[in-house]
C-alpha cells in the first residue's frame, strides 16, 4: 500500500461536496460525483451475509462465515470474526498488536449488540487480548452495558480470560521512535497504511482505528461487533467511539446495522452509527444513510484537521449494503455465498 498522505481539503471544500455544490471544489465536481453515483449499482447479499470494515475484513469474514455457513447466529458469527484481527500481529489497529497510548500502554475497547438489542462494551481494557469476549460477558453476565479500565480487567480475569503483555515489541519499537518526536498527528486510512509494514520509523503519524463486523444470519437476525486498539499514541484514558454503543455500533433488527471507522471523536458528537440507522428507519438506503450521516459530520465537524476520515458502513435485513467516506480510500469487505473475498471501495465527498 501507498504511504503518501492524502491531499489535504479545506474543510470549507468537504463541506461544499458534501452538500452537492454544483461549483467545482478543489477540482472536483459535484454533478460527475452524482453521475458517478447514479451510475453505481446497489450492493446487494444474500442471506445468510456479513461485512466487515477494512481490507483485512475478509479473514475476520471468513471466521464469521464460518458460523453463518452452517446455520449459527449473527451474534456468534461477529464474535468469531472480531477475535481474528484481535489476535493478528500484523495488525496494529485491533488488538494484541495494536499501537500503545503515548505512556506505552496498550488499551483496548470494544462493542457487541444483537438483535434483541442487547448490548456490552469494554473500554480501556489492559492485558486482556480479546476485548470483543469480554464485551459479550458484559452483555450476557452483568446488568451493566460499558466496564472500563481497571473494573473492566478485573471483570475479564473474573471471568477466566489470561491476563498477558499486549505491547509486541514490532509495537514497542515503533513507540519508542514516536517518543524522538512526540509529534500527533492522525492520517486518514491508516488501518491500510501500516497493515504488516516495518515499525519503527520515527515520527507517530499514525491514527490507528477499527474492525467494524455487521452480520445477517439465515433467520434473518443482524448482529454486530466493532473491535480497535485507538488512536496510536492517545492521551491515557482516551476511548473513541468503538465501545460506545450508538456511535462506533448499532443495531435495531427490525431496519438494519451500522459501524463506523475514523476519528472517533467526530463519530461520538453525531451518534453516528444511530444517525444511520435511523436514517434506515426513515426510509433510505444503507447506502443513502451513510452519505447523509457523514454530509451532516462534515457541516458541524469542528476538528482543526482536515486530513481527517470518518467513514460508516450499513446493511438492511434485506441484506443490501452501503458504505460512505469523508474521504476516498476506505475499503470494506463483504461476504455471502456467492463470494466471501470481495472487497470494496467506500464512495466518498473527496
Amino acid at each position: 500500500m501507498s504511504t503518501s498522505r492524502p491531499p489535504r481539503l479545506d474543510r470549507r471544500q468537504l463541506i461544499a461536496a458534501g452538500a452537492g455544490v454544483g461549483a467545482a471544489v478543489a477540482g472536483l465536481t459535484a454533478g460527475a460525483k452524482g453521475a458517478e453515483a447514479q451510475a453505481r449499482a446497489p450492493v446487494k447479499l444474500s442471506t445468510p451475509c456479513v461485512v466487515s470494515t477494512w481490507d483485512f475484513g475478509v479473514a475476520a469474514n471468513a471466521a464469521a462465515w464460518a458460523v453463518l455457513a452452517k446455520g449459527g447466529a449473527a451474534l456468534d458469527a461477529v464474535e468469531a470474526g472480531a477475535r481474528v484481527p484481535e489476535a493478528d500481529l500484523k495488525n496494529h489497529s485491533v488488538g494484541r498488536a495494536g499501537y500503545p497510548d503515548r505512556d506505552g500502554h496498550v488499551t483496548l475497547d470494544a462493542s457487541i449488540m444483537d438483535q434483541k438489542g442487547d448490548c456490552g462494551a469494554v473500554a480501556a481494557l489492559e492485558h486482556i487480548a480479546h476485548p470483543i469476549s469480554v464485551a459479550r460477558r458484559v452483555m450476557e453476565r452483568t446488568p451493566h452495558v460499558l466496564l472500563a479500565g481497571d473494573g473492566a480487567l478485573q471483570f475479564a480475569q473474573e471471568q477466566g480470560f489470561k491476563r498477558e503483555e499486549l505491547l509486541t515489541p514490532e509495537s514497542r519499537k515503533a513507540w519508542k521512535a514516536w517518543l524522538k518526536e512526540h509529534r500527533y498527528h492522525p492520517v486518514a486510512n491508516s488501518e491500510v497504511r501500516t497493515y504488516g509494514r516495518e515499525l519503527g520509523l520515527p515520527g507517530g503519524k499514525d491514527n490507528h482505528d477499527t474492525l467494524g463486523m455487521l452480520a445477517l444470519d439465515g433467520r434473518g437476525d443482524l448482529s454486530g461487533a466493532c473491535t480497535t486498539s485507538g488512536m496510536a499514541w492517545k492521551l491515557r484514558g482516551r476511548v473513541g467511539d468503538s465501545p460506545i454503543i450508538g456511535a462506533g455500533l448499532y443495531v435495531d433488527n427490525e431496519v438494519g446495522a451500522a459501524t463506523s471507522t475514523g476519528v472517533g471523536e467526530e463519530v461520538i458528537r453525531n451518534c453516528g452509527s444511530f444517525l444511520v440507522v435511523e436514517l434506515m428507519r426513515q426510509g433510505r438506503s444503507p447506502r443513502e444513510a451513510c452519505r447523509e450521516a457523514v454530509q451532516r459530520i462534515l457541516r458541524r465537524n469542528v476538528t482543526r484537521d482536515p486530513d481527517f476520515q470518518v467513514g460508516f458502513l450499513a446493511v438492511n435485513r434485506a441484506g443490501e449494503v452501503g458504505a460512505w467516506a469523508v474521504q476516498k480510500g476506505f475499503s470494506y469487505a463483504c461476504c455471502d455465498a456467492a463470494s466471501q473475498t470481495r472487497i470494496l471501495q467506500s464512495e466518498s465527498f473527496s
